[in-house]
């Protein structure tokens, strides 16, 4: 089972998720094997935001324990926490991305609320996206939003990825690529 993660930043937790950054690392280093994508949402300072993480797993519970013992949240540096089932629509990890690491600047896009249907429609034109999917309700049955890592020159390009009358509501985050730094 694939699972869509964003833990929020609390406002003036920074100084405690420096302080945290080892403990994070190794947490997350336990779920290398497991991840889809994965990087940090910033404030156009390039302060961090949040943290995105997407990944398999093998259960909701599996996904929870991830989720939620954390040591930036178990610490309080998080405000609040997105955990929703996921199905990886382009088949492939943020590192099999044609694009790359570099170049370009980088979106999480937020489709929440949509009207009753289908689920998302997967663009046409994919050579930007770095990962797409539906989020879904706990049982994978109901389609509740989407997530969609995109490349794109603005916020506007990257919003657009997302039909938007099919919405309650689009988010557009600033993210970058995400792991251990070498």
């Amino acid at each position: 089972m694939e699972f869509f993660c964003y833990h929020r930043d609390r406002l003036g937790s920074a100084a405690l998720r420096q302080e945290l950054v080892e403990e994070h690392w190794s947490y997350m280093d336990r779920y290398a094997e497991q991840m889809i994508a994965r990087g940090p949402t910033l404030a156009d300072d390039g302060s961090p935001t949040g943290s995105v993480h997407i990944l398999s797993l093998p259960d909701p519970a599996a996904a929870r324990a991830f989720a939620f013992d954390e040591p930036n949240y178990q610490a309080g540096a998080y405000r609040d926490v997105m955990l929703r089932r996921w199905r990886n629509m382009l088949g492939r990890t943020m590192w099999d991305f044609p694009g790359g690491r570099t170049g370009g600047t980088r979106y999480l896009v937020l489709g929440l609320g949509p009207e009753q249907g289908a689920g998302p429609v997967l663009p046409q034109r994919q050579d930007d996206l770095v990962a797409y999917g539906p989020l879904l309700s706990d049982d994978g049955a109901t389609w509740v939003g989407t997530a969609a890592l995109v490349r794109a020159t603005g916020p506007d390009e990257a919003r657009a990825v997302l039909a938007a009358d099919r919405y309650a509501g689009i988010e557009v985050h600033n993210w970058t690529f995400g792991g251990r730094p070498a």
